[in-house]
């Protein structure tokens, strides 16, 4: 079928035209200008022909002169979007040290350094040097692997260019970095839309906007010069959607060639397009996540603790001790004791280790180390439905005659045009609807073969029907025409009267209402004839029935939605589509839609009234990205932690505005660039990995968190009480950094720790409050026990008459230290403890190093250096009764404190 012409008769290029109607091209923005995307779909006001369009580019439909081209080049620049500039090492490494954890681990360092105490700062600078570095090598590791997706673009475009004035055009395929304003190109099936265009000529046109509008169905494209549709059916598709994209001569950079072909001018390149206005967007700054707001709650609480230790340690001894400035050094350490100094290489590894594991055994690619934590505490994850809950193909639910019931007759007759429209008509590529309705039909068993194809008029986006002519077996004489296309145009094209056209309209409203997609099925016969058949054969039809058809389901989806059920996250389904084909969708995958709410109601809605629907919603439907990052917004201003799943430049607003940003590898390169994570294909179940990776470093980070914290403390209220009551420092500085050492490599376990299955059930969250409550009742419960093994020390001293009270001080203190943090360790693991077995590896091994360490190093030579002796029998006997005694009132409390947050 010959392409319908806009601009038949345009044979010169607009050199020769007059000087009124052109536009000067003083820049990019000039040709811009000139294109008709200015003009709003539903303005009144007739849009410019196609010759307008190209006298304003100072082009034709030949094409550019190859010295035009060059010029337009040169002025307006490469067809490209902005660069994506690459992160220096240097600057991501200083870029690390903004991290609250490290940034407080480095000032104590420098204040260290600043009262001499070398030991300290050297230990504390290594800590940090070590994060940075992690940090650092991760992220560069993850932006790397998403620089290499970006070869999955399109690189060449087929363009009409001239030598001369008076030679013929020629088309090449050249680099689309080459194209300008003016350039014609040409379109067939699968093409990627390298520019913003307007269309010429087309063919059978469809185009997949998905990737900017979020419609997951192909946009019929055709020019706006062609002709009003057989029938009296008017063009009525910019009066039923508004907005640029629902133009239907108007092709945009970053959507694709579904079917057919055509011819294009450029309109718009590089910066100009509304592709690259949607990527200069995404380089806003977004505000803090989930792990940022945690993080810096937490730091702060450590802050305002280690601010308030070292003056009041200066002042009580000072005034109950008489002591000065001496014993500054021993504030620092007792300010050092308490702070989690492996915290940044802590969670630096964990996230590295969890991001590794992701990448090499899923696929998924984390670019933002913090990103994984906040997958852990993810209790909202917002999807849209094409590609992820469906697969944007369609398959056939039912078919039905004319007065709505089931009839696979109606199926039949579609399936007789669909494969002689697939065998005469020379489509570019077949059509999903035909290839659905065949595959219906071969699974009924139905054969076609007895029906000879004598002619096809394929679909069209401006008749909307596609006509198959055919040849009945026992009918000499008689050819068939089987019509099937849309509701109304096939309506138009029966011998109906007005009320039972009105009945049928209304019976497809009901179907489509319930999400179902119709094609309308009619036939007739006429005289055998040699002569062509065209459009004017397609009236005085019998209307046969309707065939129904819907988006087939992603087959992990339904499995995917009930494991996110089951780790407390509930999904928003946040769609361009109409709302009763995201219900339909949702209904036939298990998830109960509710009140969909449609956007024009959002638009209603104050900020404050949003977040508490957007709670308690479940789909949204006909969203523009304006009101998918609202929703998105909207839900973490409720308190939710979010994701977003997203593949398009529509999305690009909503993946800034969640918590984390997630969008697959085939997506466009704008949104792999914007996101926090890169899935290997857009599949719920690859989440599901994603999430259960994040709780688990999460969950390892909160253990290592509330232990360390809550050992410190009791450690520094212990260490204040031995200032005032004893006549000498209770622990030298070198013993506390050897202490803190030793804590820190065992602690360093954590990073490699597997919670277990009941940790990973919920988000993890690192809220501050509970960290505090947490900290503080097992702080005590520890400095208990700490007071406890004073008076230990005191009497078995005492007892045993043993010389060199400090030094056997010390080492009691020192020894009791490492076994109740061992014993901390194993008890307080999230998730396990000694009784259940489910103590990791890593973690129990570290544990009874740490227990070695405390019971040998004060025998040896190095325990002598750093100020400490040998200790009597009796402390050992008394410590284990201590220890015993400790144990049991770990383990209750923490019962008590797991019954108590689960009833909230």
């Amino acid at each position: 079928m010959p392409e319908s012409s806009a601009a038949a008769g345009t044979g010169s290029t607009d050199s020769d035209a007059p000087s009124a109607v052109v536009v000067p091209m003083a820049g990019a923005t000039a040709a811009r200008d000139a294109a008709p995307d200015v003009i709003p779909a539903a303005s009144t006001v007739a849009a410019p022909s196609s010759l307008q369009v190209l006298r304003s580019l100072d082009s034709g439909p030949r094409g550019l002169l190859e010295e035009q081209a060059g010029e337009r080049l040169t002025r307006f620049g490469e067809n490209t979007l902005p660069a994506w500039r690459p992160v220096s090492w240097t600057r991501r490494f200083l870029r690390s040290l903004r991290d609250p954890f490290t940034s407080v681990l480095l000032f104590l360092g420098l204040v260290s350094a600043a009262v001499a105490s070398w030991g300290t700062a050297s230990v504390t600078s290594v800590l940090v040097v070590v994060s940075c570095l992690l940090r650092s090598a991760e992220e560069h590791r993850a932006d790397r692997s998403t620089a290499a997706l970006r070869e999955l673009v399109a690189t060449t475009a087929t363009v009409l260019r001239r030598s001369g004035p008076d030679a013929a055009p020629q088309a090449r395929e050249l680099p689309v970095g080459e194209l300008v304003p003016g350039d014609v190109i040409r379109l067939g099936p699968g093409d990627l839309v390298p520019a913003d265009l307007r269309l010429l000529r087309a063919s059978g046109l469809t185009v997949h906007q998905s990737a900017l509008t979020g419609e997951s169905a192909p946009v019929p494209k055709h020019p706006v010069d062609t002709p009003s549709r057989p029938g009296g059916a008017a063009d009525t598709t910019c009066s039923e959607q508004e907005g640029l994209f629902a133009r239907p001569e108007l092709c945009f950079q970053g959507s694709s060639v579904a079917s057919g072909s055509g011819t294009a001018v450029v309109t718009a390149t590089g910066a100009e397009t509304r592709f690259a206005a949607a990527y200069d967007g995404s380089a806003r700054r977004r505000g803090a996540s989930a792990f940022d707001r945690s993080v810096h709650g937490i730091s702060w609480t450590l802050i305002r603790f280690m601010l308030l230790t070292p003056p009041l340690v200066l002042m009580a001894n000072a005034a109950l001790r008489g002591r000065g400035l001496e014993t500054l050094p021993f504030a620092v350490a007792v300010a050092v004791g308490l702070t989690p100094e492996m915290l940044p290489v802590i969670v630096t590894t964990a996230l590295a280790r969890g991001a590794s594991l992701l990448a090499r055994e899923h696929g998924v690619i984390v670019k933002r180390l913090p990103a994984l934590h906040d997958l852990g505490a993810i209790d909202v994850l917002c999807v849209d439905k094409t590609g992820t809950l469906t697969q944007d193909r369609p398959v056939v639910e039912r078919s039905l005659d004319a007065s709505g019931r089931p009839n696979p007759k109606t199926l039949h007759w579609a399936a007789v045009n669909a494969l002689c429209t697939l065998e005469l008509a020379d489509l570019p590529a077949p059509d999903a609807l035909d290839e659905a309705v065949l595959d219906a039909a071969e699974e009924r068993g139905e054969a076609h073969s007895a029906y000879d194809g004598v002619a096809a008029l394929p679909f069209d986006p401006v008749r909307r029907i596609a006509t198959a002519v055919v040849r009945r077996p026992g009918r000499l004489g008689v050819h068939t025409l089987v019509t099937k296309g849309a509701v109304d145009a096939v309506l138009a094209r029966c011998a109906l009267g007005e009320a039972e056209r009105i009945r049928l309209s209304a019976l497809a409203a009901r179907e489509t209402a319930n999400g179902l997609r119709l094609l309308a099925v009619a036939r007739t016969e006429r005289p055998a004839r040699p002569r062509a058949y065209t459009g004017a054969d397609e009236t005085g039809l019998t209307f046969l029935g309707f065939v129904a058809l819907r988006d087939a389901l992603t087959p992990s989806a339904p499995d995917a939605l009930g494991a996110l059920k089951d780790r407390g996250i509930a999904v928003k389904v946040l769609t361009g589509d109409d709302p009763g084909t995201v219900a339909r969708a949702c209904r036939d995958l298990g998830l109960d839609p509710g009140e969909v709410m449609p956007a024009e109601r959002i638009d209603a809605l104050s900020d404050g009234a949003l977040a508490k629907t957007a709670d308690r919603v479940t789909v949204f439907a006909r969203c523009t990205p304006e009101h998918k990052a609202r929703i998105v917004s909207a839900l973490r201003t409720a308190g939710r932690t979010t994701g977003f799943l997203g593949d398009g430049v529509n999305d690009l607003p909503a993946l800034h505005a969640a918590d984390v940003g997630i969008c697959p590898s085939n997506a466009v390169d704008v949104a792999r660039e914007t996101a926090d994570v890169v899935l290997a294909e857009k599949d719920l179940a690859a989440i599901d990995d994603a999430i259960t990776a994040g709780r688990h470093c999460s969950g390892n980070i909160a253990t290592y968190l509330r232990i360390t914290l809550s050992s410190n403390l009791g450690n520094v209220i212990a260490m204040l009480a031995a200032g005032l009551m004893l006549p000498f420092l209770p622990m030298l500085p070198a013993q506390v950094l050897v202490q803190n050492l030793c804590f820190d490599v065992a602690q360093l376990a954590f990073a490699f720790d597997r919670p277990s299955s009941e940790v990973l059930r919920w988000p993890t969250v690192l809220r501050p409050r509970d960290f505090l409550r947490f900290i503080t009742g097992f702080g005590l419960l520890n400095a208990t026990a700490d007071l406890a093994t004073f008076a230990v020390l005191a009497f078995a001293l005492h007892s045993s008459a043993t010389s060199g009270g400090q030094e056997a001080f010390h080492s009691g203190w020192f020894t009791e230290n490492l076994l109740t943090q061992a014993l901390v360790m194993l008890l307080l693991r999230t998730g396990g403890g000694l009784a259940d077995g489910r103590s990791g590896g890593p973690l129990r091994v570290a544990a009874c190093g740490l227990a070695v360490v405390g019971l040998l190093l004060p025998l040896t030579p190095l325990g002598a250096l750093l100020g400490m002796s040998a200790l009597p029998p009796l402390y050992y006997l008394l410590l284990a009764t201590v220890l015993a005694l400790y144990a049991y009132g770990l383990r209750a409390a923490r019962t008590r404190y797991e019954q108590k947050w689960s009833r909230l």
